[in-house]
Order: C-alpha cells, then sequence, then structure tokens
C-alpha cells in the first residue's frame, strides 16, 4: 500500500474524531509560522528540535509532504503551550527527556542525534513499549482506555495534526467541501418487487 492510500484510509478514521474549534485555530496559525525562524512557545530549542525530528521520522517526506512541511511540530508546541496544565507541561518535558535517556542508552545518542536507522530502530522499540488505543465509535474509545504512554500520545497528535492540515485535507486526502445533499423530507412508501418489500422512511 502506498503512501497516499494509506493515509486516505486513515483519514476515514480520523474523520469521526471532532476536532474543537480551539484546536482548529491552532492548526490555521501554525499554516502562517515562518519555517525556519520559527520561536517555540512553550519547548525548548533543544526539546523543539527532538520534536521536530520525532514527527519526521513517523511522516517523513515521500511523495506526499512530510509532518514539517505542514509544520506539525510547530502545532504541538503550541498544543503543549497554550491546552496544558503546569503539571501536564512538567510531565511532557520529563517524557522528552526520559525518551532521549533512553536512546542514550540502548543507541548511544539522543533521538535527534541518531542516524536514519538509529531513529528507525528507536521507534520500532517505543512502538514495542507503548499501550495501544482501544476501539472508537464516533471519536469515542470502547470501554476503559488505559495510558498509552508518551510516545503512542505524540504519534497520535502528529498524525492528527497532519491529517487536518489544510495541504494534506485538500490535496492528499479525498476532498469534497459540501460532503452531501441534504433532502428534508424523504416520502414514506412501501412496494413489492418479485416478492421483496422495499421500504423508504422518512429522514428529516
Amino acid at each position: 500500500m502506498n503512501r497516499r492510500k494509506a493515509l486516505k484510509n486513515t483519514g476515514l478514521i480520523a474523520g469521526a474524531t471532532v476536532l474543537l474549534p480551539s484546536f482548529l485555530t491552532l492548526l490555521q496559525s501554525c499554516k502562517s509560522e515562518p519555517r525556519l525562524n520559527w520561536q517555540p512557545l512553550f519547548l525548548t530549542q533543544d526539546e523543539a528540535i527532538f520534536i521536530s525530528s520525532l514527527v519526521d521520522t513517523i511522516l517523513p517526506k515521500t511523495d506526499t509532504p512530510g509532518a514539517l512541511e505542514v509544520k506539525a511540530d510547530i502545532f504541538l508546541d503550541k498544543v503543549f503551550a497554550l491546552t496544558y496544565n503546569e503539571e501536564a507541561q512538567k510531565k511532557i518535558r520529563a517524557d522528552i527527556a526520559q525518551f532521549n535517556a533512553n536512546c542514550q542508552q540502548k543507541n548511544g545518542a539522543s533521538f535527534s542525534d541518531l542516524n536514519t536507522a538509529g531513529k528507525a530502530k528507536a521507534l520500532k522499540e517505543a512502538e514495542a513499549n507503548s499501550g495501544k488505543f482501544n476501539p472508537g465509535v464516533w471519536g469515542t474509545a470502547v470501554g476503559k482506555q488505559e495510558p498509552v504512554g508518551f510516545y503512542r500520545s505524540i504519534k497520535s497528535m502528529a498524525i492528527w495534526a497532519y491529517l487536518s492540515s489544510e495541504e494534506i485535507g485538500k490535496n492528499v486526502l479525498n476532498y469534497d467541501p459540501i460532503p452531501m445533499v441534504y433532502e428534508g423530507c424523504i416520502p414514506l412508501r412501501k412496494w413489492e418487487t418479485n416478492g421483496l418489500f422495499k421500504m423508504e422512511l422518512f429522514v428529516y
């Protein structure tokens, strides 16, 4: 399966999640940030480099734009800065430090300093050690959702930001600005065809 087809399939799942207006505003504001001289609102420079490197490894540029081209890293920084409370912000910093410490111990360098093969190895380890999201119905998890851990949470946010960007929404996924035709009232009728009954119901 190629990248474009995989993203379209993922988009069908992501479409069941309702984006809050505040997050849509953050996505829109990321669109105008300069790529080369953006200043993090919350992350330190080293932390921002880590997040940029992480999302770029998760969603690199291929036949479609990568995460950095749609500024998913800038979006994550704004989410941390504007929507996380002090306790959650402290945890993000601690989680980033722990992730890099694990990379240093197992792979000999912090994540952003690893080569391509080293980063792929680190993400494979993180995938194996992360929790899973429960199946969901219309954006709501079925059953009690256990913590999925730092890596899975960041990966999910990065994919969310990526799929919600204007570039991907319009040029990669199936884009329909008016997704359906509204019919306020459909008459109720029943008829028989070859012994089989068919029904049309009122739809409001």
